[in-house]
Order: C-alpha cells, then structure tokens, then sequence
C-alpha cells in the first residue's frame, strides 16, 4: 500500500528538473500540437501526396547544438512547420512501396505510450502485459501451438535477423553461441524476388550474403519449386548444411505468394526451417475472403510481418512468431546479476521480452498495435485488405485493355505493375517522377524481366475508386505529353 505520510505538503523540484515550470503554459502547447496532428489526419485525402522539403526549412534546421533551450512554445511552433512534410503515404494516392496509411488512433495512443515511457526489456508492469496481449492474439491468428513465443520489433527486417539467429543456432544444436559457427558451412534459400532484409539478415548473422541460395521463379513470379530441390541436392553433395528455406507472403515487386505448403513439405523432408517473409501479405491472414491465399502459412517454423503495413499501425512496428519458444527463448537468453528476476516486485514476471531478441532498450509499440485492433477489430481491417485488392483487380483490367499500357506481371494481390509504351526508354521513370514532384500520385518504378515498369501498391485504407481513375488518366497524360 503507498504510504502517503511519506512526502506531504508542496514538493519543490530541483532547478535541474526538466518539468516546465508552466504547466498550463504546456497543456495549452500540447493541445495545438495534438490538434494540428490530427488536422493533418484529417485532411489526409486533401492537398499534394507529396511535399518536397522546402530549402528554408532544410537551413532552418542547420544550428549550432542548442546551449539554451527556446522554451515548449517555440519548440512546438517548429515542429508544427514539419507536419506538411512527411512521406505522403497517410494520403489515398500514395502508391509507392508498401507504406500503412496510419489512423489518428495510433497517434493518441503513441503520446499515451511517451507519457508511460516504459521499457519493455522486462520486469513487471502494465506495458508488458499489453505486448503479451498482443502476442498471444498473433498466435492465435496464425494457428501456431501455445508454445510458440513472438516478439514485437521494429519491423520485419529486425524480426528476420531474429528468427533466422534462431534457426542457425537450431541447425547446430546452440553450440555456436560459445565457440562460434566453426567449419559448417551453413547454406539457405529463398526466391529472387524476396526482400533483400535476407540477405541482409545473413551479413548480419555473420554467415554471408554467397550462403543465400537465389531460386529462380515462374511465370507467376513465385519460386520455382524443382529448382529448390535441386539447390539443395546440390549443396549437400557438396559437403554444405543447410539450414533454412524462407518462403515469401506477397513478394516487394509484384505480390507473389510462394506456393507455401510445398516448401514446409521439402522443410520437412530436409530437416530444414521454414521462415517466412510475409511483411505486408500474411496479413491477408486478417481476411476470411484472402485467407485461403495463404494456405501453409500456419506450418512454418518462424514468421515475420509488418504491423505498420496493412494493419495500418502507425510507424514503425513488426512482429517476429516462432513456433518453438523454447528455442527461442535459449537462442536469446543471457543471464545477468543486474537483471534477476524476482518473486514480486519490479523485477518479476520473466522470462522477459529482452530474453527472445537483442534490444534491452524497448518502446511500447505494442499499445498502438493493441489500440487499433481494440478500436476497429480485425474484421475491419481484413474488409480494407478485401477492398485493396479488388482496385488493384479492376486496375489491371483497366490496362490489360488500354492500347497505352502493358500489364508487365500478374496481378496477385494489390500490386499492379505496368509501363507506358514509348520510343523514349526512360519514360516510365520520368512519369513516376513527376507524379511524385507535381504531388498528384506517389506511385514507385521497379524492374520487371529487365524493363522499367510504374509499380502501383494499393495499401491505404483511404483510397477510393475516384483515386486510382484520377492516377490512371494523369499516367495517360503525362505519357504522351513526355512522349512528344
């Protein structure tokens, strides 16, 4: 029970203290920041996608490292001038990349988060009960056993170096982690359209990017499933071990789904684990309608996705699901005398999330994530993923049929990718371009069989059928004026 004969009558802070000595002055400092935060929401479908950073601003933030701070009112005043240039991808034409729209709940329950300012490495208090909440709802979507064990990280990039640390020390049984990998030389797979955050997880694992089998694709752009069992064939006649397959939910350029039951069959005979990228497309898992899309998903070892994806929690936040927790919590886990657990107290209620991923130092991501599924429900979003996808379905039918425009790969999910058919070779770039610098459109350019193509994601729950017409007929017009 507080003892409140402790501190009694009016408590003087230190004049070091970093609390204002206005507090009202604050409030009303924070009020206009909070409501030109949420204008900015709310007027998301209004003005330019895409602002560029005007030079005054850039000099602005050219000073001298502040001595004397310029007190909450004018600090605001320059944060506010920022909110006009972000990314653009709250906005309903935002079209590049795979970037969530946002919700205006996120960002309430962001200054929620800053004012607990909770570490989530551990101990007992209610930020760690929020992230459990949140994974056991993951567990539960994904059909993984009530072993498994999930982590929320920054995105999907940290949450494969995490799954595939896991696997590596699996395939060698934890030895490594004292005497280091030694002679093995420990292979994996995945296909050439998956995310380079693989090969990026191997040079960061220490195993090196030329340990990263590439397999081909077919005509769908998912891989090609003979050529994996040949590579790995290949590689253990040749005296290597590998170690992981990782299959892909919805591939960066065009969506593609990798035929995921027959990897977790191969995984399976080869003694090999199965992780899976699947930043944006398992949350198809979301969707009764697209589930089915996702068919072997709930047979992998590991999986890695982004919340601030098609969830449209407000950047940046991932999530990493293991289905052995106990691997999980062996690859990770260091025990330290500063950090014993307890019976009760602060220090109780371990294993804690700092003992399944590297970060001691974590924020409370977890309550945006947990504050838009309380708010809107998983049935809402999955509808959102449901109406993404049929744009991008009528999109494509739209250009299958328009004499201008090839469609350049199928049309799997919500991803359409196409080109504009001109003498001048770099016309779809420039189209691109000046989508994004005139602020009617932020589509983004990729390669497909070599040819630069207009790439348009559709992953904002904003957009409407009046957006991708608007796109479309300015794509026309810019490409026969560019063209003459």
């Amino acid at each position: 029970m507080y003892c409140s004969h402790l501190l009694s009558g009016d408590i003087k802070l230190p004049n070091t203290s970093l609390d204002p000595e206005n507090w009202e002055g604050l409030r009303a400092s924070a009020h206009d920041m909070l409501d030109a935060a949420l204008d900015k929401m709310q007027a998301a479908t209004e003005g330019p996608v895409w602002n560029p950073f005007p030079d005054n601003l850039k000099q602005s933030l050219k000073v001298d490292l502040p001595r004397e701070g310029i007190g909450v009112a004018r600090t605001q005043q320059a944060v506010q001038s920022l909110l006009p240039y972000g990314l653009g991808n709250t906005h309903p034409r935002f079209f590049g990349w795979v970037h969530g729209a946002g919700t205006p709940g996120g960002v309430v329950a962001d200054i929620a988060a800053a004012a607990m300012n909770a570490n989530l490495g551990g101990r007992d208090h209610g930020a760690i009960y929020v992230e459990n909440q949140v994974i056991d709802w993951v567990r539960a979507l994904f059909e993984f056993p009530a072993g498994a064990s999930g982590l929320v990280v920054s995105g999907t990039s940290m949450a494969t170096v995490v799954a595939l640390k896991v696997a590596r020390d699996v395939k060698l049984a934890f030895a490594n982690q004292q005497a280091g990998q030694g002679v093995v030389e420990l292979v994996g797979y995945t296909s050439v359209q998956t995310h380079n955050c693989v090969a990026r997880a191997f040079d960061l694992l220490g195993l090196g990017t030329d340990a990263l089998r590439l397999i081909g694709v077919g005509e769908n752009f998912e891989m090609d499933i003979p050529a994996l069992k040949a590579a790995i064939a290949a590689d253990k006649s040749a005296g290597k071990t590998p170690f992981c397959i990782v299959g892909t939910a919805g591939s960066v350029n065009v969506g593609a789904i990798d035929d995921l039951d027959a990897i977790a069959d191969i995984a399976g005979v080869e003694d090999i684990w199965f992780h899976i990228d699947g930043a944006f497309g398992a949350s198809l898992m979301l969707s009764e309608e697209m589930r089915p899309r996702l068919n072997g998903i709930t047979r992998a070892d590991s999986l890695a996705f982004d919340f601030h994806k098609w969830w449209h929690v407000n950047y940046a936040v991932g999530f990493v699901l293991i289905r052995n927790g106990a691997d999980h919590l062996r690859s990770f886990m260091m025990q330290a005398e500063y950090l014993a657990g307890q019976k009760r107290g602060l220090a109780a209620g371990g294993p804690w999330p700092t003992d399944y991923g590297p970060e001691l130092s974590r924020g409370f991501r977890a309550l945006k994530v947990w504050s838009v599924l309380m708010e809107h429900g998983a049935d809402k979003l999955g509808a959102s993923i449901n109406h993404n996808c049929e744009l991008a379905q009528k999109l494509g039918r739209k250009i299958a049929v328009e004499p201008q425009l090839e469609l350049c790969a199928p049309v799997a999910l919500n991803i359409v990718c196409f080109s504009y058919k001109s003498a001048r070779v770099d016309i779809n770039d420039e189209i691109v371009m000046e989508l994004q610098t005139r602020g009617i459109a932020a589509p983004s350019s990729t390669i497909i069989n070599g040819q630069t193509v207009i790439r348009m994601c559709i992953a904002n729950h904003r957009t409407t059928q009046a957006d991708i017409d608007v796109t479309l007929a300015e794509i026309l017009r810019l490409g026969y004026e560019l063209s003459n």
